[in-house]
């Protein structure tokens, strides 16, 4: 099943940078070890945010909701789902 997810990261600003690095660099390393496994289907930030739109490819909600769990950032993001499903006139035929 594939889902439209957009996050919006916001860190505490009292946050020490050292603690803030060594967070980001672990999301850095489970986001692409999930693109690997064709679970974090596409990422894209968006422009001028600590933001991005992605396309997770989970069998239900329950599985999306424990895969943003295991996200190092998930703490300090605010996070909009949206599921989707195939448009009739796309032309492609693997949703890729």
């Amino acid at each position: 099943m594939l889902f439209h997810v957009e996050m919006t990261v916001r860190l505490p600003h009292d946050m020490p940078p050292a603690q803030a690095e060594q967070l980001k660099a672990r999301e850095k390393e489970i986001a692409q070890g999930l693109q690997r496994d064709g679970v974090w289907r596409h990422l894209w930030r968006i422009a001028g945010r600590y933001a991005n739109v992605s396309i997770f490819d989970v069998a239900d909600v329950a599985s999306l909701h424990d895969t943003l769990l295991t996200l190092p950032l998930f703490p300090y993001m605010d996070i909009q789902v949206r599921p989707l499903c195939r448009h009739g006139s796309s032309i492609h035929g693997d949703d890729r």
